[in-house]
């Protein structure tokens, strides 16, 4: 058998539907090695190594010997070897190594022999030998769990592409248990991503201690949720969200992501996104007036001062990261930092003269340079979001891009480093699928390919500039994930993607291939006891009502082989294969399933249908007249448990259904909730589009279209019923059937707004 370089699979196309249903076979009995991220070279030998209750493992030095203890902590309980690590070398078993003597390209490379003798695994530095563990773990688990796993004979020679292989995750929003975080710092390991962005300020909360600041965290630590989340529905008493890091738990999450090879950057927003901080201590604000800690999402416009007295505040700040965090860099912030307040301050006015700088750009640039010199005093590097390139930057900050890739472009050809991390495909608090069974989120999509074709290197750089470019990040913004579930939800599988990104290299990278061996992660994930998306491993169905029956489409979003039953029985890898829209007469019950290698990949969908139900469609069902800022909101109550879910363009309110079947119908019944208008949008809310009202509390108005003819219109109680909804009945007139159906309410209702729940349409 000759020796063969393992290369990604070449994509099937069947019916327009690319299929991942059949896996690479290898010999049998040996499994099949499913690795994320991609190693950067692996070749296949003759020959295999079973590891199984007999074999040893060996650590040759102190360095391997950590290593190997943390391989061995690494496995499942099922796995069947000797697990306490021997010291020395050793003939046959699992051997780890530090290799000085080999030329090594990074820190973090590493290389793995399996042969009938055993398997070795080396590296020149105990982070490489640490991922040589971390992708031995996966052989491990690269197939089902029994006693014993025959290893084919491989020979992998791996190294990352880039060095920032980062996460971010928003605790200022939403608070996360350290145990959540440690979790998450355990799944960012196994797919060696090695930066922890760790976003602990903003508006609405403020989550770490600083000596001699303790209303940080005893005022700027908590605020009160909008609506009745706020509000304890036994006493009718404020409830206020609270949460904070003490200094030890920082500390034990450091050491914690140390040991597996992470580096956190800590990031504290300046000058905007202080509200937090200003509610403790209104001084540091530009009005000096006490503000509350935000309980709204968006762009506040509350910003630091730049006294001096504030200045020394930051630094005191920042001399506190500086001992809690021992990594490289600190987060500055320096995003959507309007610039209202300073504008209207005669005081800042005055500072920026007496500074001498360019305006409020400037004098932004001005507390970035002195907070840099600051930082580097004390050994940490800066590192900011596009917005500080407004400014003069030092010439050693370096530039998060999240705005597009552009300021990552201008940056790395000023001769910055650069970050790359832009929203339209790496921010994951954006929906990955069209599912309505998708968390609140904002529903433009960022979807798994999305996010594995993103190309961190432009091409208008040249090889000069793009040495800049540091590597790649992923970010969660969490106003809408007020669980730790809806954080993994959000992460997982697209992390899987961002790894392969970051790590692979891109002659490497495959999405088939990608799709073929990410089952393997779910397992693992699963033992973890991760939370990762169903949605993207499960069917979405649409329906319409035609010809007195419905005509069914599923769709799975990764394009994994699906099949169906129409009986109300489960599937089985034996049931029919879908392939296109399916015609059945009413009452009908189809259940779908995804499916690979034969077995399920998800949870199973069933959907009845009836007469009736083709009638009635919810919000997510709904599509909207425009896209300007369309959000997918949590109601506002009860505190605890689950909530309604609405999809809602929060600057253009309607609902439209599309071809909606009007014929014989007489009456159209909305089932609506209002809830608060909780959002800061600074410059951009004028933009919001209010009809006007013609009775005292606005209208419920339906029309032929989103600018059609008026068919209905409905005047809206002063109140909703006493759980938050209300159910409005609008006699139709002049229906035409086949048209679209657009449903708004008018006038401007804030601090509150209408949403739509569910519309049903009621036959003559």
């Amino acid at each position: 058998m000759k020796p063969r370089i393992v290369v990604p699979l070449v994509a099937a196309f069947c019916l327009g539907l690319f299929s991942v249903s059949d896996a690479w076979a290898g010999d049998a009995g040996t499994i099949v090695p499913k690795l994320l991220p991609q190693p950067a070279q692996m070749v296949e030998k003759p020959g295999s190594f079973v590891v199984d209750a007999n074999t040893r493992i060996h650590a040759d030095g102190a360095v391997a010997q950590t290593v190997a203890a943390q391989f061995a902590a690494m496995l499942p309980a099922s796995a069947s070897l000797q697990r306490k690590p021997i010291a020395g070398r050793a003939q046959g078993g699992i051997a780890f190594a530090i290799d000085a003597a080999q030329a090594w390209p990074s820190p973090e490379a590493y290389a793995i022999d399996i042969d009938a003798n055993g398997v070795r695994v080396r590296a020149g530095d105990e982070k490489g030998l640490y991922y040589g563990a971390v992708t031995l773990t996966q052989l491990l688990t690269s197939g089902d769990a029994v006693a014993s796993v025959r290893l084919p004979a491989l020979h992998i020679e791996d190294a990352p592409r880039f060095g920032w292989r980062g996460v971010m995750l928003d605790s200022a929003r939403h608070f996360q248990s350290v145990d959540d975080i440690k979790r998450l710092l355990d799944a960012m390991a196994q797919l060696k991503l090695d930066v922890f962005h760790w976003h602990l300020t903003d508006d609405q909360g403020w989550r770490f201690p600083v000596p001699g600041w303790p209303k940080l965290m005893t005022v700027g630590g908590c605020r009160i949720p909008s609506g009745d989340g706020g509000i304890d529905a036994a006493t009718g008493k404020p409830v206020p969200y609270c949460g904070f890091y003490s200094e030890a738990q920082i500390r034990d999450v450091v050491a914690y992501a140390a040991a597996r090879h992470i580096m956190i950057v800590p990031e504290v927003d300046i000058p905007g996104h202080a509200t937090a901080a200003i509610a403790a201590y209104p001084q540091l604000g530009v009005s000096g007036q006490q503000v509350a800690v935000s309980s709204e999402w968006g762009v506040n416009v509350n910003l630091f001062n730049a006294d001096e007295a504030t200045m020394r505040f930051l630094e005191d700040v920042m001399g506190q990261v500086a001992k809690l965090f021992p990594g490289g860099y600190v987060h500055i912030g320096g995003d959507e930092a309007v610039k209202d307040q300073w504008k209207a301050s005669a005081k800042m006015q005055a500072r920026i003269r007496e500074l001498g700088v360019n305006g409020e750009e400037g004098l932004q640039a001005w507390m970035i340079a002195r907070l840099e010199r600051y930082l580097s005093a004390h050994g940490k590097r800066v590192i900011g979001w596009d917005e500080i390139l407004a400014g003069k930057l030092p010439p050693s900050a370096t530039v998060m891009s999240w705005r597009g890739a552009e300021g990552g472009i201008d940056a790395a050809k000023q001769g910055h480093d650069v970050v790359m991390a832009p929203a339209g495909d790496l921010y994951l608090d954006y929906l990955q699928t069209d599912s309505a069974d998708e968390p609140p989120g904002r529903p433009s999509l960022v979807t798994l390919k999305q996010v594995y074709d993103f190309e961190p290197v432009p091409k208008v750089l040249d090889a000069q500039q793009a040495t800049h470019i540091l590597g790649v990040q992923a970010n969660v913004w969490t106003e809408h994930m007020r669980t730790v579930a809806r954080v993994q939800h959000a992460l997982f599988p697209r992390i899987a993607a961002l790894a392969e990104v970051a790590w692979s290299p891109k002659s490497e990278r495959d999405y088939v291939g990608f799709l073929q061996r990410l089952p393997a992660m779910l397992p693992r994930w699963r033992a973890q006891g991760i939370a990762y998306a169903a949605t993207p491993f499960q069917p979405t169905v649409a329906s319409e009502l035609q010809d007195g029956g419905v005509q069914a489409t599923l769709r799975e979003p990764l394009g994994y082989t699906l099949r169906y039953t129409t009986g109300g029985s489960v599937p089985t890898a034996a049931s029919p294969r879908y392939y296109t829209t399916l015609g059945l007469p009413l009452p009908a019950t189809l259940s779908a399933q995804a499916f690979f290698d034969g077995k399920p990949l998800g949870a199973v969908v069933t959907r009845t249908f009836t007469a009736a139900s083709l009638l009635s469609r919810g919000d997510e069902e709904l599509a909207t007249c425009t896209r300007k800022l369309v959000l997918r909101l949590e109601d506002d109550g009860p505190r605890t448990g689950d909530r309604a879910i609405f999809n809602v363009d929060i600057f253009d309110p309607c609902w439209v259904w599309k071809r909606a079947p009007l014929t014989g119908i007489a009456e159209v019944q909305v089932r609506a909730g209002r809830i608060p208008y909780f959002f800061q949008l600074a410059h951009d809310e004028p933009s919001r589009v209010f009809k006007p009202a013609q009775t005292a509390h606005g209208e419920m108005e339906l029309r032929a279209g989103c600018d059609g003819q008026v068919l209905a219109t409905v005047p809206l109680p002063a109140q909703p019923d006493a759980d938050g909804f209300i159910t409005l009945h609008a006699p139709l007139q002049n229906a035409q059937t086949g048209g679209d159906l657009c449903i708004r309410f008018t006038g401007d209702t804030r601090p509150t707004m209408w949403v739509l729940d569910r519309v049903t349409l009621m036959p003559r």
